[in-house]
């Protein structure tokens, strides 16, 4: 950069005036030849300058260095007035002043294909410390078997910067291996070519604070497990409709507060409640769902209404994320969109079945009408017969939560199977959606490639539950979603494409039987405790959750490892959903009484 510099000036070393005055079109010519150097200079100076000052004092610099220009541009008129009284006088002082900065540009540091310093502690380290020793500063690591650069530690700076000043040189006067090695102490410098930011590049969650990341992770699906034990109770409590809009407020005030998060603490303490809210409000609305509608609809609403909606919001999320690549700024979108929550208000209509167990049979009865009119179909004059009003008011009293699970050996029994079973799948569909950012190829691209692949899964969930036995629908899809996985790095190729397909199969599997398990598990309880047992199991698969992006860190101790983990588990829960009861054709239960036994 400085020849760079001292070349642009050349132009302007000769000065016009030398030559005689009756050669006009000559000294024309070196005029213009002068200011075609100056102009390439100042282009020159102002990416030279920028690139000297590290990040911390860059703007202050570059504003000191143009308060300095403005007394060149004061000055020149007065040069230019000179020549008034000698005319070669501008042309001598201009031209010397041009040739000593060419001189003086030589003592400033090199940055020619140099990373911008961002403390002063880089800087300085440019200036003193020798191309060669610069070179060997950065020691090598194994890195799935390649060399690479360390990106935590380099040698001791101090001693680096001694060996420099002294012109020791490396490996020749000294052995470099045995210079102590110090950490990253000046901070990092991230690529910008994918992300602009992301809580890793400003919070510095690398190296030693790597755990940071699956960590917070972890404390969102910890939020996701306490949200769905709390709203659970509320549910049954309170009812399915004021629990679901408590949680969709929760989740969108939750989301909003993230975007202002000064630093990783307060972050994962927000996280919690995004957790909390987002994954409650799911099975809240599954559970509604369920009730209100009839077997064949319920199927349907189970696949294509409440998973293939979230299948288009998640094939949405790499498209604005291309567009937005400010984490913050992704937040936003993902904030504003909690006010779709707003007309449902006025649509969604309260559980006919709880306002029955809670012995409301008035409101049941005028949502059943309300419904059979929207459909065009002539209520019957009476809805519920007087003794099916007098078997609800004889159980409208009494009360259910938690403790009716422990107390029943059979529905504890299958609360235990089913949340056994949510772990499994969870482990298998958030280890493999948390793995996505880790593929070979465009991240956006395998995003969006992930969540596409959903809608068939969702689609052939759908005919699975419509014809086929639950017993066979959890096992076949777990089946599949097991062996893909497993084939990832068990079976050796060169391709980096097969990997990819083997595991976006894998996803396809775990997808079918995540949605498998919802509408399995909401068909096993009755709807006194339903809400309560789902709000279990989906806390039980929290486990799951909070492991996976841990079992997905394993892979940098051995890439195959997380792979035969989940495909393992995957295998042993397509064996374990035989030792529930099957539901396949069955109505729903309404009391502990209707609920099937487990060797049923």
């Amino acid at each position: 950069m400085g020849m760079c510099s001292s070349a642009a000036r050349i132009g302007s070393i000769t000065a016009p005036y030398v030559i005689y005055l009756d050669l006009q079109y000559v000294a024309l010519a070196l005029e213009m030849t002068g200011k075609f150097g100056f102009t390439m200079a100042f282009s020159i100076v102002y990416i030279y300058t920028a690139e000297v000052y590290p990040t911390v004092l860059r703007n202050v610099g570059m504003g000191m260095c143009s308060s300095a220009a403005r007394i060149g541009s004061i000055t020149a008129p007065y040069v230019i007035y000179l020549g008034s009284y000698n005319r070669a006088l501008p042309y001598i002082l201009m031209g010397s002043l041009t040739i000593a900065s060419s001189v003086v540009n030589l003592f400033l540091p090199e940055t020619l294909n140099r990373d911008l310093p961002e403390t002063v502690e880089q800087m300085q380290e440019c200036q003193s410390i020798s191309e060669v020793w610069r070179n060997e500063t950065i020691p090598l690591e194994m890195v799935d078997g390649i060399s690479k650069s360390s990106s935590c530690s380099r040698l001791n700076l101090d001693i680096v910067r001694n060996y420099s000043q002294n012109n020791i040189i490396p490996n020749v006067d000294v052995n470099v291996s045995e210079i102590p090695l110090e950490k990253c102490l000046d901070g990092w410098t991230y690529s910008k070519e994918i992300y602009q930011s992301t809580i890793v590049t400003e919070w510095d969650l690398v190296c030693d604070n790597k755990y940071k990341l699956p960590l917070s992770t972890s404390i969102n699906y910890i939020g996701v497990l306490v949200g769905a034990f709390i709203s659970g109770q509320l549910s049954d409590r309170y009812g399915r409709r004021p629990a679901l809009f408590l949680m969709m407020i929760l989740q969108t005030v939750a989301i909003t507060a993230q975007i202002f998060s000064p630093n990783w603490e307060i972050f994962c303490f927000i996280f919690f409640f995004v957790g909390a809210g987002g994954f409650s409000n799911y099975t809240i609305a599954f559970v509604l769902g369920t009730e209100i509608l009839s077997p064949k609809s319920r199927v349907i609403f189970c696949s294509m209404g409440v998973f293939m909606s979230s299948a288009m919001g998640y094939l949405a999320m790499p498209a604005v994320a291309y567009f937005l690549r400010d984490w913050r700024m992704l937040l936003i979108p993902m904030a504003a969109s909690g006010l779709i929550y707003v007309p449902i208000w006025w649509l969604v209509p309260e559980s006919p079945r709880w306002l029955l167990s809670r012995g409301r049979v008035e409101e049941a009865e005028a949502i059943l009408i309300g419904a059979a009119k929207s459909n065009n179909v002539e209520p019957p004059k009476a809805i519920f017969t007087q003794a099916e009003i007098d078997d609800i008011m004889s159980r409208k009293d009494k009360k259910y939560n938690f403790s009716v699970i422990v107390s029943s050996c059979n529905m504890f029994s299958i609360t235990v199977l089913c949340s056994m079973l949510w772990i499994v799948v969870t482990i298998g569909y958030y280890g493999l959606v948390l793995n996505t950012s880790n593929l070979n190829g465009d991240p956006f691209l395998n995003c969006f490639l992930s969540g596409l692949v959903q809608l068939p899964a969702y689609i052939i969930a759908l005919l699975l539950l419509q014809y086929c036995s639950r017993h066979l629908c959890q096992s076949s899809t777990l089946f599949f979603g097991g062996v893909m996985i497993l084939c990832v790095h068990i079976i050796p190729t060169d391709s980096e494409i097969v990997p990819v397909l083997l595991e976006i199969l894998g996803r396809f599997g775990m997808t079918s039987a995540f949605c498998v398990v919802y509408t399995f598990s909401s068909e096993l309880f009755p709807t006194v405790i339903r809400s309560t047992a789902m709000g279990c199991c989906s806390m039980a698969a929290r486990i799951g959750s909070i492991i996976s992006p841990f079992i997905i860190y394993l892979g940098q101790y051995n890439k195959s490892l997380p792979y035969i983990l989940m495909g393992g588990f995957a295998l042993c829960g397509a064996l374990l959903c035989f030792l529930l009861p099957e539901t396949f054709g069955k109505p729903l239960p309404e009391t502990m009484a209707q609920m099937q036994l487990i060797c049923g």
